[in-house]
């Protein structure tokens, strides 16, 4: 698959076959993203990947959190969008309840699909990313940097990805369960695994939009 094919055809999965990932693959995976450029080549990433056990007592952990009914606190907070950049979540979201059958006003199994989020869609891996506290903004641009490239290279060993803030949204759990230290600035997650092809929500992709509403041209 070369690179324009993986651009095109990547998209969030939600949906896993139980198949763990094998730990040399997810090495060798980790190993090639890691040529992801990055301000003053400073590699500010650091990765916890979770399988097995461990991953089964996070998801558990991380279900319970949410329904205890506790507020979310990610150490990047959550912001509130304008409504412009609402509306294209808005869409994604409406998307997803078609295809899975739940109506808007069914609040019990829109929580429950929260609660998928929290169980990284059911993924057999998981990955964290995270940055040193004492790092500025710029670092926040180069972890997404190699989001991507985890992203575009997990095609390449026939796997899908999902990026999650929702496995971040309460820091204590990764840190306490995971040994993440308090000095660590957690950024996001990541859902890792086969794809499960048969699960309808894995069969559409978001809307993009148009190049001319984004780009201005000048010059050329």
């Amino acid at each position: 698959m070369d690179v324009l094919e993986a651009i095109r055809n990547r998209k969030s999965i939600r949906a896993y076959k139980p198949d763990p990932v094998p730990k040399e693959v997810l090495r060798e995976l980790i190993e090639v993203s890691l040529r992801a450029p990055s301000y003053e080549n400073s590699q500010p990433w650091e990765f916890t990947i979770v399988g097995g056990e461990v991953m089964e007592k996070l998801k558990s952990a991380l279900v319970e959190k949410l329904s205890s009914g506790e507020a979310p606190h990610p150490d990047i907070p959550l912001a509130r969008l304008p409504e412009i950049y609402r509306e294209r979540g808005r869409q994604l979201g409406r998307t997803i309840f078609q295809i899975l059958g739940i109506a808007r006003e069914d609040r019990e199994r829109r929580f429950l699909w929260n609660l998928e989020m929290m169980k990284f869609f059911n993924a057999p891996n998981g990955i964290i990313i995270y940055v040193d506290r004492s790092l500025g903004p710029w670092s926040l641009v180069d972890v997404g940097i190699v989001l991507q490239t985890i992203m575009l290279a997990a095609l390449g060993y026939g796997l899908g990805t999902c990026p999650e803030a929702a496995v971040v949204q309460y820091p204590e759990v990764l840190r306490d369960m995971l040994n993440i230290p308090e000095s660590k600035q957690i950024i996001c997650g990541i859902a890792i695994g086969y794809p499960d092809w048969d699960a309808p929500i894995n069969n559409f992709r978001s809307n993009r939009e148009p190049v001319d509403r984004l780009v201005t041209w000048q010059g050329i």
